[in-house]
């Protein structure tokens, strides 16, 4: 018998139901690990004795989406409000959310299972960013390895100085080595010191440590594998290629401007000898990667170097790793599209390699989804509350790019900012693109074409 127009087999419907698109269940996984994460940290547990209640549900979820989101904005003292389980379930999150919770949702499941199904696979390659399906249990044990080995080398570094220079007991030591080491590895910028790295700001031995974790996390998966199986050049893809140059260029170029912009000033530098000075200025660069630790006090820099992060932030780092913004890649992409349109030429030629169409279109989404949501939020949080623009766009920018640098108003907002800060952290994690993805019922395919029109631009 003939099915009616709307009928379907039961097997059908079966497979229709749900969420099919990986970047749909990578969505959905970051807001189920945020709600675990709610709840474990409203646990009275959770807190210091000192700290009296629990906190309110608005504080455990800004904590819990910053850690997931591997930003590092905090509303409340890491190191002296929550006890030793809520750090700890912070570090768990920040580890959670910088792997990607789908990559360690795959690897559970080759431990467990020693394979991964055709969904599994597909929803991995969403995470990290990987070319083919056939290599993505290869890819998801190549990122824990990664992480892992960075994250031991570093809190080992740490353990050792913070025992031998400043006379921590070793428990507290290997403690506070470990969660720095997860928070910078995964660029997330909690610290276990009021101050952030603050109390270090003399001490290259820990300052150093930390950015190698923090450029080493920000460049991306796919960089990190490339770079291992080749060191020359010529022999990179054009992806590790353009994340190489955007980092070291950016790197340089924050480096030597907010060194020059805060050499003299006497509330970050000007107290500092020229090697610690270059220092910081080096350490102030590397955070605008998406890191978030702070060795000077932010709020007394100069609205020059606020905007100059607030750019490098913007940018961010690597795709596919554990840095935020809207990637170095999209950046260079722009600049080459912006070159090309100037020379007159019809193709956007890099590193002797044609660009693909499909990717003008993608960088110039998501730069625009990216800068509609900074705006956006700029515009409503100066409505709302009494901060100087300065202030309200280095917080915004900060929350997108899961950056985590504050001029220290961020335990100030009303809640209503708390929440909309939420949201930014989110869609800033995921990307503008994965999450139209995930709120996109089906995929449109069209099939005819309308007549071309040319509209007058500029």
């Amino acid at each position: 018998m003939a099915l009616s127009g709307r009928a379907r087999p039961r097997s059908a419907r079966r497979r229709s139901a749900g969420p099919q698109h990986p970047a749909k269940v990578l969505a959905l996984a970051f807001v189920a690990a945020i709600a675990v994460g709610t709840l474990l940290l409203r646990l009275p547990i959770a807190v210091t004795a000192s700290a009296g209640a629990p906190p309110t549900w608005e504080e455990a979820l800004f904590t819990a989406t910053s850690a997931v989101c591997v930003t590092g904005l905090i509303v409340v003292d890491t190191a002296t409000y929550w006890s030793g389980f809520g750090q700890a379930v912070i570090a768990v999150l920040i580890q959670i959310g910088g792997l990607g919770i789908m990559t360690a949702a795959s690897l559970i499941a080759i431990v467990m299972a020693r394979r991964l199904g055709l969904r599994s696979r597909l929803v991995a390659s969403a995470s990290v960013r990987a070319v083919g399906i056939g290599d993505v249990r290869s890819i998801v044990v190549g990122v824990a390895k990664v992480s892992f080995a960075v994250e031991a080398l570093v809190a080992a570094i740490l353990v050792t100085r913070y025992v031998v220079s400043y006379q921590v007991p070793l428990p507290q030591a290997l403690w506070k080595g470990v969660f720095t080491a997860v928070s910078a590895f995964n660029n997330a910028g909690f610290a276990l010191d009021s101050d952030s790295l603050m109390g270090y700001s003399r001490d290259p031995w820990v300052l150093v440590p930390v950015c190698v974790a923090v450029i080493i996390g920000g460049l991306g998966f796919p960089v990190l594998f490339e770079l291992r199986k080749h060191i020359r050049w010529p022999r990179w893809s054009m992806h590790t290629k353009l994340v190489v140059l955007g980092t070291v260029s950016l790197l340089l170029l924050g480096w030597i401007t907010l060194t020059a912009l805060e050499w003299s000033n006497p509330g970050t530098l000007g107290e500092y000898t020229v090697a610690e000075k270059l220092l910081l200025g080096f350490v102030a660069s590397v955070m605008t990667r998406t890191a978030g630790f702070n060795a000077i006090d932010t709020a007394a820099m100069s609205t020059q170097s606020l905007f100059t992060q607030d750019l490098l932030m913007f940018i961010g780092g690597g795709p596919a790793g554990t840095a935020g913004g809207v990637k170095v890649t999209t950046f260079l992409v722009l600049f080459f599209l912006i070159v090309t349109e100037l020379r007159g030429e019809t193709a956007v030629n890099i590193f002797g390699r044609r660009l693909s169409r499909a990717v003008h279109r993608e960088a110039i989404t998501v730069a625009l989804l990216a800068v509609a949501l900074v705006a956006g939020g700029t515009w409503v949080l100066l409505i709302v509350t009494p901060f100087s623009l300065d202030q309200v766009l280095f917080e915004v920018i900060s929350a997108f790019a899961t950056v985590g640098l504050s001029t220290g108003i961020t335990a100030d907002l009303p809640p209503g900012a708390h929440l909309l800060l939420v949201v930014i952290m989110f869609v800033g994690r995921l990307g503008p693109i994965t999450v139209g993805s995930a709120l996109a019922l089906r995929e449109r395919k069209l099939m005819f074409e309308l007549p071309k029109e040319r509209p007058i631009i500029g």
